[in-house]
């Protein structure tokens, strides 16, 4: 069974070599972070904020190709979760056949987030990682120097 989710939060530290977005459970409380790359935050911040650049980079690249082939970006699976290491799939649909790529939660979600792809989790996943809060009150405290986008508004919070 699986659970969706929303990108609740994302908090880029640039000068540290680790960034964090926040998954929320969309029918429940239950929250948990992923840690990401600095390239991988910009990617999903730039878009969720809808910031255009003259040249695409590797996330657009693959947008672009994945819908000039005819294929329908479905739904992203986060589905195990193996020594603090999260796994997922990109589900595409082409030529009416559903189609499963693994990828890294990062890059589907830098992938998806531009057209609403729904995120979805399976209940193991999520039941292991939201019982470990740690990272989540790191977010928390940070401070003012450390940007972040809520989902709610998508703005900095400087």
């Amino acid at each position: 069974m699986s659970v969706q989710v929303e990108l609740s939060r994302i908090y880029i530290r640039e000068m540290s070599d680790i960034q964090i977005i926040e998954l929320t459970e969309l029918e429940g409380t239950r929250r948990f972070p992923i840690v990401i790359g600095l390239p991988e935050a910009f990617a999903i911040e730039r878009r969720l904020k809808g910031i255009d650049i003259a040249r695409p980079q590797t996330h657009d690249l693959l947008s672009s190709i994945l819908t000039t082939l005819g294929g329908r970006f479905e739904r992203i699976e986060i589905n195990d979760l193996q020594s603090g290491t999260f796994f997922a799939a990109l589900v595409i649909i082409h030529g009416g056949r559903e189609i499963r790529i693994d990828s890294r939660p990062s890059d589907a979600i830098a992938l998806g987030v531009a057209n609403n792809v729904p995120i979805f989790v399976s209940e193991h996943v999520i039941e292991e990682a939201s019982a470990d809060d740690s990272l989540l009150g790191s977010m928390d405290d940070g401070g003012a120097e450390d940007p972040f986008v809520e989902n709610d508004d998508l703005e900095s919070g400087d």
